[in-house]
């Protein structure tokens, strides 16, 4: 098990906007919000890294959840 508490803040973010990918992923495959919802998470994002990570993890999502 590992302690989230002794990440970094960059890791913290790192896990939050994985989580938000997810989410975001969750909400398009089960109707709830369309696919302008990734665009609107990641336009939210400041840092062009995060963004391009939080894209990334969406694409692993898709694949996971089977969303085209």
């Amino acid at each position: 098990m590992h302690n989230l508490t002794l990440l970094s803040e960059a890791e913290k973010n790192r896990v939050e906007l994985d989580k938000q990918a997810a989410y975001s992923v969750w909400q398009v495959k089960n109707g709830k919000k369309g696919y302008e919802v990734f665009a609107e998470v990641a336009n939210n994002i400041g840092d062009d890294d995060e963004r391009e990570f939080f894209e990334q993890a969406v694409s692993k999502y898709k694949i996971k959840m089977g969303v085209a």
